[in-house]
Order: structure tokens, then sequence, then C-alpha cells
């Protein structure tokens, strides 16, 4: 075996370049690491997740579960899981200095609330462990030599190595890099976004929150997908966990119906209809002369009471006991079964997912080195992997980067 150097060049210094670096140069001291970022600011998407508070992993530590957060990629993650999971996060930050907490949805932030405290650690441990960050570095040309690659920056300079790790992300020229080596790409379309709703019964309830509620999303006769969760009025439209939840596992549907669909909304997912229809007849029955849409007897915050009983047709006046059975019936289906129209994808934050990328089947897991290539590895959004909202994406980077490291830095034989 052979003592000679390993040179490694990460290209991509997002949340998997760093960490792959990192983990290359920790785990083999040997080898020489240089880390390549196109921006002048490495980390981008560190630094404005969770609003700045960088939502680090979640606090899911079964592999077995953890996968299942995952619309596309789960199966082939876990392995990885096995070996590097949330867990595993939680401890490496511990001993580089950074503690993280749970909050009550399972996202995991470190204590100072701030995304600088993680930038800063990656950072400083790269550079202690003798990685050569080049920033505004952006890769113009990749080429196969005889015993490695040849990578040719836009400012001329040309770097020569034996392993690659393209972690890019969405990047339009990682994935040309990995199509030039005989990658096929799944074509990346949005993930993690909120939906454009323009309707009557949502206007002006901006900021007008449900704790639980059940989504139905219906993109074609035999498509549909369901979710429960929070779930949030928007200026225009839905958003919410569940919301960014149905986008994600949609993502495709979603966009070969050009985000053309439609959503079946439950505001009351603990109460079947049957039961529903019995506690609104107790009212009536109790309550005889309250004003309807004064008085809210179900779990639901009262501006929206008021705007779905107006849209049945339920006058501002009109009494519990005046309340016909075909009105009642309308209020049921609303409460339970609201149908809204889907006409296109808003945002979410500043936090841009995707899903597609390089086909998981043509990477080993095992190191995350290429089937086509040897040699080159990837980690990070490049792949055709993507997770829920939560911190899932920032744990599929930190377990792919770790491993692409792991086995970069290794001796040639």
């Amino acid at each position: 075996m052979s003592s000679d150097p390993v040179s490694v060049v990460v290209v991509g210094g997002g949340a998997a370049g760093f960490f792959g670096a990192i983990a290359c140069a920790s785990q083999h001291p040997h080898s020489r690491v240089t880390l390549l970022e196109a921006a002048r600011q490495p980390l981008t998407k560190v630094r404005i997740s969770g609003g700045g508070r960088c939502n680090v992993t979640h606090a899911c530590f079964d592999p077995a579960l953890l996968v299942q957060h995952y619309p596309r990629g789960g199966k082939a993650l876990r392995s990885p899981f096995s070996r590097f999971q949330a867990r595993d996060t939680v401890e490496w930050f511990e001993s580089h200095g950074v503690t993280l907490k749970t909050e009550a949805d399972g996202r995991m932030f470190p204590i100072t609330d701030d995304s600088a405290t993680i930038v800063t650690c990656l950072m400083q441990t790269a550079k202690a462990m003798g990685v050569k960050l080049w920033q505004g570095a952006a890769v113009k040309d990749v080429s196969r030599q005889e015993h490695g690659f040849a990578v040719t920056v836009k400012a001329g300079e040309m770097l020569t190595c034996d392993r690659l790790l393209l972690a890019t992300g969405s990047s339009p020229q990682g994935f040309a890099i990995a199509r030039a080596f005989g990658h096929a790409i799944e074509p990346p379309v949005p993930s993690l976004f909120t939906f454009n709703i323009a309707d009557p019964r949502l206007h002006d309830l901006a900021g007008v929150s449900v704790p639980m509620a059940h989504l139905r999303l219906q993109t074609g006769e035999k498509s549909s997908l369901e979710q429960t969760g929070p779930l949030l009025i928007t200026h225009w439209g839905l958003s919410g966990p569940a919301v960014l939840k149905l986008s994600a596992w949609g993502a495709r549907a979603l966009h070969d119906s050009r985000y053309q669909a439609t959503l079946l909304v439950n505001w009351l997912p603990q109460s079947n209809p049957e039961a529903l229809r019995q506690q609104l007849l107790a009212v009536k029955s109790q309550l005889p002369k309250r004003a309807i849409v004064t008085s809210c007897p179900v779990l639901i915050p009262r501006r929206l009471w008021e705007r779905l009983t107006s849209y049945v047709g339920i006058a501002a006046e009109t009494r519990w006991a005046d309340l016909s059975n075909k009105t009642l019936n309308l209020l049921i289906q609303e409460l339970t079964r609201g149908q809204y129209t889907i006409s296109g994808k808003g945002t979410f934050k500043e936090e841009f997912v995707t899903c597609g990328g390089v086909r998981l089947k043509e990477v080993d897991f095992k190191t995350m080195e290429s089937r086509c290539c040897p040699g080159l590895h990837f980690a990070g959004e490049i792949l055709d992997i993507d997770g829920v909202t939560g911190g899932f994406n920032f744990q599929s980077a930190w377990t792919t980067g770790w491993i692409a490291g792991q086995a970069m830095g290794a001796l040639n034989p």
C-alpha cells in the first residue's frame, strides 16, 4: 500500500461539502483537502436556515424511523443512517463546543439560537484540520486524468486531485459535471413550498393558524396524498408543516400538474362528521337564541369560524334555533371536507429545496462513490434525496458528507 498523501478536492462549500472535507481531514490526517466555494461567503443555507437559527437536525434517533421523513432517498439512507444518524450529529457538534436543544416539534437548534454558531464551528474546525478553503472559486471545468482529476476554476487556476467530492446542491454546474462522468440526473423540481390559493374563505385571514388539520391533496383522478399537522393561512393561501410535508411528498405530481390541484381540508380531524353533527345539534338545543356566527363551539379560531359560517350562507343574525338541516350539512362539510383550488406555489422563506439529482442506483452508499467513475464521490442535495421540513435535509447532508469523507482519504493501494 502506498503511503503517498491522498489529495482531495471538494466542490461546494455548503453543509455537505464542509462536513465531507472535515471528515476526510480528521479521519485521514495524511490527506490534503481543498474546499472550493463559488460564492464569496460559504454555508449560505446554514446561515438562513430556521429563520437564522439553523435547524441542524431532528430529534429522531431511530434510523428506521428517520428514513420515513424522506420522500425520495429514504431507502438508500437506511444503511448510512446506521453509521451516522441524528444522535451522531448531536454528539459531533457537542464535541466541538456546540450544544443543541430540542424544541417541542422535534427540531434541533444550537442553544444560542444563532446560525452563526454552526457556521463558526464548521469554519474553525475545517481550518484546524488543515482544510484549504478557496472562496470565490467557481469551477469552470473538471476532467479525468490517469490517476485522478483536474479541476479548473474560472480564475484560471488548475488543481489536480486523487478524489473528488461533488457537494454542489442543486447547482446546474454540479449536475453538468456529474453528467460528464456518465451519470443520469433526475430532473430537479421544487420541494418544500407553500400553496397559492385565491379563495374568499381565506381572504383577510393571514396569520390565522390551526394546530391540527388534515389535508388531502388530489393531483389527478387516482393520485392523492394526505398529511395531518399545523396549518397556517397566509396572504397567498396556505402554509405550515402540513402543507410543506404535502409539497415534499407531492413535488413531482404537483410539478407535472403545473401546480394546479385540489386540496381537501378537514379543520377538525379529531372529530368525525357524525360526532360533529351531534355536537352542533346539542348547541342548537342548549343555546337556541345565540347567534351562530358569534358563538363558535368547535376548536378553530373565531375568525375562521365566522368566515366558514358566512360562506355556507349563515347570516350574522341567524340563531342556532333557525339552523336548518340543509345548512347544518353544508357547515359540517365545510368544517371537515372543504374543497380548495391550488393555483400555484409560493416559497418557503428563503430556503429552497429540490427533489431530483444524481440517480441513487449509480452511487455506492457505503462510500458515496460513483459507480460510473472511480474516485468521484457525492454528498448532499446533488443526490436525488430530499426530506420534509424539520432538519431532515441537513441530516442527510451531514450523513452523506461524513461517509464520503471517511472513504475519500483512504490511502491508495
